[in-house]
């Protein structure tokens, strides 16, 4: 049993609790408070004049996938040979052994989600991890999944620029989505047949794939930019009747009333990005708080592997910019974990819950705060371990 004794605890949820003390035993967080009775035995850790918070969570990350050094070799996140390839797994690009993967988790960062980039209107499924174990079997979190889509200009400009097909405009990329959606559900209707006593049909793992999302078993993570996309997004979301949330959401203060009515969260940045293509003309660091104040639920994200690290500092910048700051904790600990489907595990301190947690000699957010410890499961993973 460990306790993490005097610190300036974060829970969030219950604000800051000045002089509080967190007990771990095994890999669960037992108490959490200001009165909290450390048992004799107990490893006490003096936290005075430190801070102790959830391991923070990336919504949108590539770790382990876009592996590095960022080379050819390496890039395994966008599979370019077809704009609908629901089958794919990042599980299986997957590689735990990624050097990016230790400097995230030495920043403070313990739970990502992980997988296919943004290039394929339907590019596979990714999956939360915990930033800790030699396997993939033993980073995923289970019940994870969540079928990657994309809209805007990547899947135009990859497909009809650069291979001369479908789809070249944005209504050819609503339509690859929607005929793609069709099949899938053309192939439920089939195999619901055949568990009648029809004639089986062959498995195809297209469509399979898709096939969850359409059944509820899984959620999508569509990507979109400028204001028009996210509704497209949304349009074929309530077509098909499948749950999603919104990966960059540039333009989504332009809508927050929109998607704050719709109850649609959604995952906001990189922040440190330039505008490096025209749907990101009008990205403004305002956004996340624009949005969290409209009543969306708003995760951040950083969009990267080893540049995973700044995501404290991004949320700094939020509240910089007008993103109240518990909001902006919220957005990188538990309403990242909500919006991951993982809020019963990780995401804040609380009894019961994964002991993942982070000892920073200072606020997380400012540039000049360290991180000196990190538990995954309750295990020192930073520095060195247990």
């Amino acid at each position: 049993m460990r306790a993490f004794v005097g610190g300036r605890v974060l829970t969030p949820g219950q604000g800051v609790i000045e002089a509080g003390t967190v007990l771990v035993d095994g890999d669960r967080i037992v108490a959490v408070g200001t009165t909290v009775a450390v048992p004799e035995g107990a490893a006490v850790v003096r936290c005075e004049g430190k801070w102790v918070t959830p391991g923070l969570i990336d919504a949108h990350s590539h770790l382990g996938v876009y592996g590095e050094p960022g080379v050819w070799a390496n890039q395994d996140g966008n599979e370019l040979t077809s704009p609908v390839t629901p089958h794919l797994r990042g599980i299986d690009s997957l590689n735990p052994n990624d050097p990016a993967i230790a400097v995230a988790r030495a920043a403070g960062v313990t739970t990502v989600c992980t997988g296919p980039g943004g290039y394929s209107i339907v590019a596979g499924t990714a999956v939360a991890i915990k930033l800790a174990g030699r396997t993939v079997e033993e980073m995923v979190l289970p019940g994870t999944e969540t079928m990657k889509m994309a809209l805007g200009e990547n899947p135009k400009k990859t497909y009809g620029e650069g291979k001369k097909q479908m789809p070249s405009t944005r209504m050819g990329s609503a339509a690859v989505l929607r005929e793609a959606l069709v099949t899938a559900q053309n192939y439920l209707t089939r195999m619901d047949a055949a568990g009648s006593g029809g004639a089986s049909p062959e498995r195809d793992l297209r469509w399979e794939a898709l096939g969850r999302l359409l059944r509820g078993e899984i959620k999508a993570r569509i990507h979109a930019h400028r204001a028009d996309d996210i509704l497209t997004a949304i349009r074929v979301a309530e077509e098909f009747g499948f749950e999603c949330s919104l990966q960059h959401a540039t333009e989504g203060y332009l809508i927050a009333d929109i998607l704050a009515a719709k109850g649609i969260a959604c995952v906001v940045g990189p922040l440190l990005s330039e505008p490096s293509k025209m749907e990101l003309t009008k990205i403004t660091l305002a956004n996340p708080g624009r949005l969290a104040r409209a009543g969306v639920k708003v995760a951040l994200m950083c969009d990267s592997s080893a540049n995973t690290r700044w995501l404290p500092l991004h949320a700094g910048i939020a509240v910089r910019e007008g993103m109240p700051e518990e909001d902006a904790w919220r957005a990188i600990t538990i309403n990242a974990a909500e919006i991951l489907g993982v809020a019963d595990r990780v995401g804040s301190l609380e009894a019961g819950k994964d002991a993942d947690l982070v000892v920073w000699d200072g606020h997380p957010m400012h540039t000049m705060s360290r991180v000196e410890r990190v538990l995954i499961g309750g295990r020192q993973v930073h520095p060195g371990g247990d």
